[in-house]
Order: C-alpha cells, then structure tokens, then sequence
C-alpha cells in the first residue's frame, strides 16, 4: 500500500506533461479571405451647390408714378411680349392732354392766321417762324403727355410667366420703387450657376480635354442636377460658361451650365445640387472594407506566394460607393485580405483563401434610414 501515492503522484506527473505539451503546441495559420486587384472603368461625381433662374428674367417696372388701377395676370400664367399686366389711374393726366391738345389747336390757328399775311408781305417772316416754334413746342408737349399715357398700361416685355406679383389694386407705384411690380421669366429652359474654389477649378480644367478654355469647354461632359429634396431632374445639363475672373471676395469661378425645362419644373430660386462626372479608365480598384486606417492613412494586407500577410500603405486618388480608386501602393493582379483586416496585426502567416471581388465589393443595401 505504501506505494500507491507513488503510482498517483506518477501519473498526476504525466497528466500534467501531456497537458502543458498541447498548450505549447501551434495552431498553425488562421485562414483569411484573400481577392486579387482588378482594374475597372468607373465614374465618380463632384458635386457643388447650385441655384437655378431662368434664362430670361425681365424686371417690370413702371415708368410713371400712379395708383394701380387693374391687374391683368395672376402669378404663374403665360403671357405674350406685349400682353397687358397692370394699368395705371391716369384721369389727371388725361386732364393735362386735353388741355395740351387744346394748346397745339391754338398754336395751329395762330399758324393758319399768319401764313397768308407773310404770303402778302404784311408782316415779317419772323412772326410766322416763331408762331410755328409755339406749335411745335406745344406738340411736344402733347406727345409728352400722351406717351405718359400710354406708359400707364404696363406690359410684359417678353414672352414667359409671371413670377410674383407685389403690389396690388391701389397701391401707389413710382419709377424709384426698389422692388419690380413683377418678373416675367423665359424658362423653358434654365441656368444653374454653381461655383469652385481656385484649387477645384484648376484641377478641373487642366484635365479637361482640348487646347483652350473655349474647346475645353465644349469637351466638358454633361452634368446633373438633383433637386432640394434630392431627386434627380431628368434632363442633363450642358456647361456653357465659365467665369474669366476670381471672385476677389469668396476666391471661387462661377459657372453657368444650362438645362431644358420642358415640363417648367425648375423655376427662378430653385437650388438643387450639380454632379459632374469624372471617368476614371482602367483603374486599380480595392473595396473599403479590405482597408484599415492609421493615424490618417489607409493600408491594405498584400498577401504574397508565402502566404505572408504584410501591411501595406495605399494613396486614395476618389471613393465611389464602396471602393476605393487606389494611385499607389497595390498593382493589378496583387493579392490582399479580403476581410477580417482588424484581426491582423504586423506580418502575419495566414491561409488565403481566394473568393471573387464582386462577392466583396458589392454595395451593401441600405435597410433602415
């Protein structure tokens, strides 16, 4: 009996061995989704605020003082270049015709009389010139008044709709009123000005296609609009001006891009949104979630033929969706982790196991808001 502790302490012994020899013994390599680097033609926008005016907005003014007598048009109709919009009271100043018109029938008999007595040398010519200058001068005056008259019946200037209309039935209105009675506006098609800052707008044109600003411009791709509340306008727009000076106030370039507006959606003081496409061609490609950031820098995991997971620094050249477009740091063909980045650390041995980049590189769908 005296030996059995001997015999237990023996195999506590060798059980304990054999547990610290599993402990010490290696897992081996963890396996890691691994994608190869493909290249692709891919489109990527930049987008600046915009407002839109239509492409022609004439300001309707009155040219004489007086009280609104009639408004003609309501806001938003269709109206006619020379279409009627407001009349003005004018019974003073059909006052002051009549008695103008009464002066030129004086002026005139006063002519009349005297043309026959020059004829017959009983007075001078003299008379008669300066009879004739009074008529004259009392026909200016009439014509004066008359145009006054007519200015009185305020009309569109062009052909559009009526935008807002300020003033109303009495309201007194003057040719030194700040604000316009109303704008009428041309809008089957409009203008959409949006503006960069200096470093954008020379980025922008240097590569752009074409020798000057005028054949660089025609070569501009189309641009498109989405609205306040962030649906796309169907129609793409066209870039047809750019400003030749800086704003010395805001250091940004204005540009003007115009759009149809056949169904008269878009209208003065929209304001949207303009994307303008840039191409990139045959471009190197890794998906976000294949990356890591560190202190303000992006890398990848490279896989190489020793399945030896190394952290590489990548240079992002624009995002889209859920990929990178990547200048620097991966080639074409390249293998890197496909996921599960956040779990390496340094150089490590993994067991790749290659999966297709569309399976990695799909965006993923947005289910709540």
């Amino acid at each position: 009996m005296k030996y059995i502790p001997v015999i237990l302490a023996s195999v506590f012994l060798i059980i304990s061995c054999g547990n610290n020899e599993k402990a010490t013994t290696p897992e081996g390599p963890k396996p890691f989704q691994v994608l190869a680097i493909p290249t692709k033609t891919i489109t990527s926008y930049e987008t600046y605020p915009t407002s839109i005016e239509g492409i022609v907005n004439s300001e309707v003014r009155a040219k004489i003082a007086g009280y609104i007598t009639d408004v003609l048009v309501d806001e938003g109709v269709q109206v006619k270049k020379g279409q009627l919009l407001f009349k003005l009271e004018t019974k003073s100043l059909n006052q002051d015709a009549a008695a103008a018109k009464a002066n030129v029938n004086a002026a005139q008999v006063e002519v009349d009389k005297l043309q026959p007595l020059v004829e017959k040398n009983i007075i001078s010519n003299v008379q008669l010139e300066t009879a004739k200058a009074k008529l004259q001068q009392a026909k200016s005056s009439y014509n004066s008044i008359n145009a006054n008259i007519n200015y009185a019946n305020i009309k569109s200037p062009v052909d559009g709709y009526v935008g807002a209309i300020r003033l109303r039935k009495g309201a007194l209105v003057s040719p030194t009123n700040e604000e316009p009675m109303t704008t009428v506006s041309e809008i089957s098609k409009v203008y959409a000005y949006f503006s960069m800052n200096e470093k954008e707008y020379l980025n922008f044109i240097q590569n752009a296609e074409g020798k000057d600003i005028s054949e660089k411009i025609k070569n501009l791709p189309k641009v498109q609009l989405f609205l306040a509340n962030g649906s796309e306008y169907k129609e793409e727009g066209t870039i047809e001006t750019i400003n030749s000076q800086i704003n010395v106030n805001t250091g940004s370039i204005s540009f003007r891009a115009v759009f149809n507006n056949p169904s008269r959606l878009l209208t003065n003081g929209n304001s949207g949104t303009i994307k303008i496409p840039k191409i990139y061609t045959d471009a190197i490609v890794v998906p976000k979630e294949s990356t890591y950031e560190q202190q303000g820098s992006t890398y990848v995991y490279k896989v190489g033929k020793d399945s030896m997971a190394i952290s590489s620094l990548i240079t992002i050249a624009t995002e889209v969706d859920n990929l990178y477009v990547v200048s620097n740091g991966v080639l074409k063909g390249d293998f890197i982790v496909a996921k599960g980045v956040a779990k390496l650390r340094g150089t490590t041995k993994i067991k790749p196991m290659e999966v297709p980049f569309d399976s990695i590189s799909k965006p993923i769908k947005q289910v709540f808001r």
